[in-house]
């Protein structure tokens, strides 16, 4: 049983028992005794010990392999005996190459050492045996005639390795690594370089180097100078451009502002929000405005014009001084506002308002929006807040931002919950706010009227006035939602889903979903259309002459309208069944 022992030869790891490794170390001091006058001794050990740690990893089988005397031999009769190939500095005789058992096969790599660009051709030509002129030629035949010339070039130049070691260079020429080739290379580099030394003229290389540093130098300086123009030039244009515009925009915002309390009435002035709200006149906010956005935009223009003009005279540092004074009062004016008008919105306030609403398990309960046209003719979701006049021609803030939102409930009955919502800078005061939002809706039989919009007092200020409905419906109750309904409903779509394809769909409120009972089958987005439970539903609309009842038969609607003479027939209930040979019996 042998002792092993672990080894480092050029830089890999090998398990070897004690009779080879002693053997292996015999020959290694060998190798380096007959180098012992030659030049790049270092260099040569390193390419063998690389050389030797290849051919010791092709003996390796597996991971637990141990290197034995065997190996050791196989390769030393590959690479030869160190006193064989021993090469004096003033031998002219050539000694007799060994027997090798291996091929003489070629590895392809990249030869930068005679390469132009990165060694691809020199490579190659080393490889397939041509010279790499003519590969070079084939190259830019390709470049030039079918455009692949380039692609390929560059792939190989990544693919292919470039060599480094001696033992990659003989491998590149399908030369044996042995000892005596190494040798060989690295002496042939050697003297290559001594004898570019020795005949160098150092004194004109001296200033030849000097001459052309200093032209490189000047020549490279000049290019980042001009280099640098350009950029300024460019990007001068940019700033001038982008400044100009800015501040164009600036001043046409802030003169809006400004002069806005004297301009009519419209759409987009309704739309306007500014961050200081109605604490501060909307006049101020377009002049400081103007000061603190404009006059860094202006700063920025002068920048780009001196970027873009050589010769551009400066404005003067009384000018910019004073800009500069005039931006930082208006900043800490907008500062100070700014943090005024954070404390008055810092608490949040409600008024909650619960109401009934009367209606049998079997009427369809008919949910509509309505608008006032005195405020707009417009029944949809457009606007946020505005200041406007009400019939008595009294300043007055309308805002029209309503939601309503469809929950079910366990109670007997069907009940909607106003609440009514704004901020203010205590709890109490946000409260007192929210109570005095004033919000109009009504219960009319069967029909739920709600107002699209809210009032509310001058002075109570924009403060986040808005109403949140909340209508809840037990488990059965049957619903139609009007077309208004769309831009208001916030319900959760997994819950109840609103189909705005038309106004007649009648929905049921079920277990944990409302169900369309006479929605289109290609509208069960979310599985939500059921047309199974649609025999018998009663739909019945009053007005002050007239009674509607509509009556769903096998996919057929019955309708019947009949004419309200007096007061005493409208307390009366009418409604059409079915008898038991399918005939429609009208009832009162």
């Amino acid at each position: 049983m042998n002792k092993t022992v672990n080894i480092n030869i050029g830089g890999l790891i090998f398990h070897i028992d004690e009779d080879a490794f002693q053997k292996l170390t015999r020959y290694f001091e060998a190798i380096k005794r007959s180098l012992s006058n030659s030049s790049g001794q270092d260099e040569i050990m390193k390419d063998i010990e690389m050389r030797v740690a290849e051919l010791l990893t092709e003996k390796q089988k597996s991971d637990k392999h141990v290197i034995n005397n065997k190996d050791v031999d196989e390769v030393i009769v590959i690479m030869g005996q160190p006193e064989d190939y021993r090469i004096d500095d003033d031998s002219d005789n050539n000694t007799a190459e060994p027997f090798y058992p291996n091929s003489r096969s070629k590895k392809l790599y990249r030869d930068k050492d005679r390469g132009t660009i990165a060694g691809v051709c020199t490579g190659l030509g080393h490889y397939f045996g041509i010279d790499a002129v003519w590969l070079k030629i084939l190259f830019l035949i390709l470049f030039f005639g079918f455009g692949t010339g380039f692609v390929a070039y560059i792939v190989l130049w990544i693919a292919m390795p470039k060599a480094v070691t001696t033992s990659e260079k003989l491998e590149m020429t399908g030369e044996p690594v042995t000892i005596s080739n190494i040798e060989k290379k690295v002496r042939e580099e050697f003297d290559s370089v001594a004898n570019k030394f020795k005949s160098a003229d150092y004194d004109k290389m001296g200033n030849e180097v000097r001459t052309g540093a200093t032209k490189v130098a000047d020549g490279v300086g000049e290019l980042f100078i001009n280099v640098f123009k350009v950029f300024a030039k460019i990007l001068g244009a940019i700033i001038v451009v982008f400044s100009s515009f800015a501040l164009l925009g600036i001043c046409f915002a802030s003169i809006f502002m400004i002069f806005s309390s004297s301009m009519p009435d419209n759409y987009i002035l309704n739309h306007i929000s500014t961050p200081i709200g109605l604490e501060t006149p909307i006049w101020a906010q377009g002049v400081l405005f103007l000061l603190a956005a404009g006059i860094p935009m202006f700063f920025f223009l002068i920048l780009g014009l001196k970027l873009l003009v050589t010769n551009l005279k400066s404005i003067g540092n009384i000018v910019k001084f004073s800009l500069l004074g005039i931006w930082v009062i208006a900043v800490g004016i907008l500062i100070s506002l700014g943090i005024n008008e954070a404390t008055q919105i810092a608490f949040d306030g409600k008024d909650v308002k619960k109401e009934t609403i009367n209606i049998a398990l079997t009427d369809t309960l008919l949910i509509k929006f309505k608008n006032n046209d005195f405020y707009s003719k417009d029944n949809r979701h457009n606007t946020d807040f505005r200041l406007t006049q009400d019939e008595k021609n009294n300043e007055t803030i309308y805002s029209n931002n309503v939601t309503i939102e469809i929950l079910k409930t366990e109670e007997a009955l069907p009940y909607i919950q106003i609440e009514r919502l704004a901020v203010g800078k205590s709890a109490n005061e946000a409260r007192i706010r929210a109570e005095k939002i004033r919000y109009g809706y009504k219960i009319e039989g069967n029909q739920l009227i709600l107002d699209n919009y809210l009032l509310t007092d001058v002075a109570n200020k924009f403060r986040g006035q808005k109403v949140e409905l909340f209508l809840y419906l037990p488990k059965g109750t049957l619903f139609k939602a009007d077309e208004t309904v769309q831009d208001y409903d916030r319900t959760s779509n997994d819950f109840f889903n609103l189909h705005f394809s038309s106004s007649d769909y009648i929905y049921k409120v079920g277990v944990s979903q409302v169900k369309c009972l006479n929605c289109p089958a290609d509208e069960n987005e979310y599985n939500d259309a059921d047309d199974t439970n649609t025999e018998n539903i009663n739909v019945t609309t009053e007005t002050d002459s007239s009674k509607t009842v509509t009556v769903k038969v096998n996919g057929q609607t019955v309708m019947e309208t009949t004419t309200v003479k007096d007061n005493a027939e409208k307390g009366k209930k009418s409604s059409l069944k079915i008898g038991e040979n399918g005939v429609i019996i009208k009832t009162n």
